[in-house]
C-alpha cells in the first residue's frame, strides 16, 4: 500500500519522515531510496529466523533491508524473498520449503506478542533494562540508552 495509504487519518508529514529516515540512514552510511509504498514484511521475518539458525541471518536481513528501504522492492513477493536468500549464500528450494511450510510461523508469532505486550511500534527496537528505544536512532542516542542501565563507556 501506498504511505499515503498507511498514514491515511493521522497527522505524519510524510516528507519529512522520510528526509529524518533518509538522514539517519546516511549517517550511519547505509542506503535508503525514495520510499512510496510499504509491503507486507511478515515472510521476510520468517525466512530470516530460518537464515539465522543457518548463519546467514546478518547477510539476509541487510539484503532484505536493502531490498526493502534502498530499493523499493515488494519484500512480500516469494521471488523477492528467494532472490535475497540465494544472494545471502542459502539454498533457494529449502527456503521455498520453510515459507511454503511456514516453518517459523509461530517463532515470529512469539516476537510479534513480546512487541506489543512491550509497546513496540517500530523497527528497529532497543530494549535495556525496563527502558525501550525505538526508530532508526543515532549512536550517541544508543549509547546513552546503554549506559543509563549500568554499561561503562569504553575509552580506547
Amino acid at each position: 500500500m501506498s504511505l499515503e495509504e498507511l498514514f491515511a487519518g493521522r497527522l505524519v508529514d510524510i516528507p519529512r519522515m522520510l528526509a529524518r529516515l533518509k538522514q539517519a540512514a546516511a549517517d550511519q552510511g547505509l542506503p535508503f531510496g525514495d520510499r512510496k509504498y510499504t509491503f507486507n514484511s511478515r515472510k521476510a521475518q520468517e525466512l530470516g529466523k530460518w537464515a539465522e539458525i543457518r548463519g546467514k541471518g546478518d547477510v539476509f536481513h541487510l539484503a532484505v533491508f536493502r531490498a526493502y528501504f534502498a530499493e523499493g522492492k515488494n519484500i512480500a513477493r516469494i521471488p523477492v524473498l528467494l532472490e535475497m536468500a540465494g544472494n545471502a549464500g542459502l539454498d533457494q528450494e529449502e527456503a521455498w520449503s520453510v515459507l511454503e511450510k511456514r516453518t517459523y510461523k509461530e517463532v515470529v508469532d512469539a516476537d510479534w506478542l513480546l512487541s506489543r505486550q512491550t509497546d513496540i511500534r517500530a523497527v528497529p527496537a532497543f530494549v535495556a533494562g525496563d527502558r525501550i528505544l525505538s526508530g532508526a536512532q543515532p549512536y550517541s542516542v544508543l549509547e546513552k540508552l546503554i549506559i543509563s542501565q549500568g554499561a561503562e563507556k569504553k575509552t580506547e
